[in-house]
């Protein structure tokens, strides 16, 4: 039986290139291939794809939200994120967010066809320089500092949606509260945790 696979690309020649890299693999079937979020919402559900190649950045809401939706949606479905940055802030939200792999798009067609299938085995594909950025944020000693001091409900509630990916302003808007509020919270979250950036603040959220 064939891994059916769902795309979600913006740019429509890399989208066209992935559909037919899937189609002419043996063992593959693209089943659905989507140029916006919103597009995929509708589509994935019905068509059903074992593992959906997701942009994280695309008009209007993101590969990271739309992950997220999808999760609701297709609990057995796997997403692996694709990507031409290596920015481990996004790593962290993707894979909170329900992401199970994460390539850089520069990867050889063969790697992406192999992280296919593993995630369909139950891995979890990365390309190799994410996967040491990975190691190394969680490798990072804590700012100078004794144990952490315990956050308060609302800095708890920022750091929950910082976590599902939501940057500055989704928070701010989603709380009713200023942007320069937010970012005060997020610098007391900071100290609070002995860390010195979201990604690092988001892992000690995972780890809890």
């Amino acid at each position: 039986m064939s891994i059916r696979v769902g795309i979600v690309e913006d740019d429509s020649g890399l989208r066209e290139t992935l559909a037919l890299l899937i189609e002419r693999a043996q063992e593959f079937s693209c089943v659905a291939s989507c140029a916006s979020a919103e597009d995929a919402l509708q589509q994935l559900p019905g068509a059903a794809p074992d593992v959906v190649l997701m942009d994280i950045h695309l008009p209007g809401a993101s590969g990271i939200e739309c992950v997220a939706r999808l999760r609701r949606l297709l609990p057995h479905t796997q997403v692996i994120m694709l990507t031409i940055e290596e920015d481990i802030d996004r790593v962290f939200e993707s894979l909170k967010a329900g992401a199970t792999g994460y390539l850089v798009k520069h990867v050889r067609p063969e790697e992406i066809l192999e992280a296919v299938a593993e995630v369909q085995r139950g891995g979890a594909p990365m390309s190799s320089a994410i996967a040491r950025r990975v190691v190394t944020a969680f490798r990072q000693p804590p700012c100078e500092g004794g144990v952490d001091e315990a956050l308060t409900t609302r800095e708890e509630d920022i750091l929950r949606l910082l976590a599902k990916g939501c940057r500055s302003k989704e928070v701010a808007d989603h709380l009713q509260i200023g942007i320069g509020t937010v970012n005060t919270h997020v610098r007391h979250i900071y100290w609070k945790l002995h860390v010195r950036s979201r990604a690092e603040a988001v892992a000690r959220y995972m780890a809890r």
